[in-house]
């Protein structure tokens, strides 16, 4: 089954969650005096909290793309600051891993482990892999740790959502997962297109 099937997949769940999140939403409260509440603006940090707290599927691909969508949009200097937010805010909580490491210390069983290692991961590492599930999400994942390496350069506020996703992303590009393929006249025409682009040593006419 070709990779094109999946990727149309993706987009009409994509789209039927952005359809669902464009409905025009409940009219706003009105305050002792008669006057609504001003609509607040959603940002790049809002609109990822949403994302770490939905459940459902659809609208899930949709805010991922919305966030990727932001991103795009920010400037260098924006982005940096949305990775620091990431940083202050998506990291693990120290209560929570304390306690954790308080009962694993008491009882080193398998179950206080894995409470240890939940209570570890920070919220962060989940929100990079729902935005995976956007349409393009993996290459967007990419380009933000490129982003992170041209501009964070030696932050050290950085490191850890750095750290993150490079843990992810060798996780993801494991060599374990490759899988081999003899090339033919019969493979998809956009992999041809790509080695005659691409070859570097053997000219490849056609």
């Amino acid at each position: 089954m070709s990779t094109r099937f999946f990727q149309d997949m993706l987009d009409s769940i994509a789209e039927r969650g952005r359809q669902f999140l464009d409905r025009p939403p409940a009219r706003p409260a009105s305050n002792k005096r008669g006057s609504k509440e001003p609509a607040t603006p959603e940002t790049i940090g809002s609109l990822s909290r949403a994302l770490l707290s939905g459940q459902g599927e659809a609208s899930g691909v949709a805010l991922a793309g919305q966030v990727l969508d932001r991103y795009a949009d920010l400037s260098p200097a924006d982005r940096i600051e949305f990775f620091r937010l990431l940083a202050r805010e998506l990291g693990p909580n120290p209560q929570r891993l304390r306690a954790a490491w308080t009962d694993y210390d008491e009882a080193p069983t398998p179950q206080t482990l894995q409470r240890l290692l939940r209570a570890v991961e920070p919220p962060r590492q989940e929100l990079f892999r729902r935005l995976n599930l956007a349409p393009g999400g993996t290459s967007a994942l990419v380009a933000m740790r490129q982003d992170l390496l041209e501009h964070a350069g030696t932050d050290a506020e950085l490191a850890s959502v750095d750290d993150d996703l490079v843990h992810l992303l060798y996780s993801w590009f494991n060599r374990g997962f490759l899988v081999m393929q003899r090339i033919t006249w019969s493979s998809p025409a956009d992999v041809l297109e790509r080695i005659i682009r691409y070859e570097a040593v053997h000219t490849i006419q056609g």
